[in-house]
């Protein structure tokens, strides 16, 4: 199993609009139909990552939580689905019914906005405030696969209570470690 870092993405930074079919409701929805009253989190996950695996109960658990409090979670698998068929839009579908998703699974089939969030694992986290400005990315939590820590989602739930609360986020965040995305040859 790789382990790869995130690349950490300037805070401040504006999201980068998309447009992605969703593989779940199967229609095309676009950043600003999706994101959260006071923020947004973003995360780049696939199907076959062990370490996405390892967090699916918890990013299921908190995008129900959250939503609540006005907080929206949108999911995006950038893989390459030539080599890595298991990631493929059909089998996402599967997978967020599975999973209970709450939260649309975009498929991102060319790449392209994985490149424009400088997404560089599965999974990478990233939050957004109301204006769609970066304020957090990194982990969930320091569980990972095998190491025995409790999965909780401690830094990025610390993240979004601050968000909420009006209060400052740590700017010293620790990025994610997954899976590289599987990006295509001609990438």
């Amino acid at each position: 199993m790789a382990r790869t870092e995130s690349k950490m993405l300037a805070l401040g930074t504006l999201a980068p609009e998309f447009s992605l079919l969703d593989t779940i409701s199967k229609q095309t929805l676009n950043l600003h139909a999706l994101n959260g009253e006071k923020g947004t989190v973003i995360m780049f996950i696939c199907n076959h990552c062990p370490f996405v695996i390892h967090v699916n109960p918890e990013i299921t658990k908190m995008a129900i939580e959250y939503r609540k409090k006005g907080i929206h979670f949108i999911a995006i698998s950038s893989n390459d689905v030539e080599n890595y068929p298991e990631d493929a839009p059909q089998f996402m579908r599967i997978k967020a019914k599975a999973e209970n998703y709450t939260f649309p699974y975009l498929y991102d089939e060319d790449q392209s906005v994985a490149k424009k969030y400088d997404a560089a694992c599965t999974p990478d986290f990233y939050l957004f405030d109301d204006k769609l400005k970066l304020v957090y990315r990194g982990q969930l939590d320091d569980s990972r696969p095998g190491n025995e820590l409790p999965l909780n989602g401690k830094d990025l739930r610390n993240a979004i209570d601050n968000l909420i609360s009006g209060k400052e986020i740590d700017p010293m965040q620790k990025p994610s470690i997954g899976c590289n995305i599987k990006w295509k040859k001609n990438s």
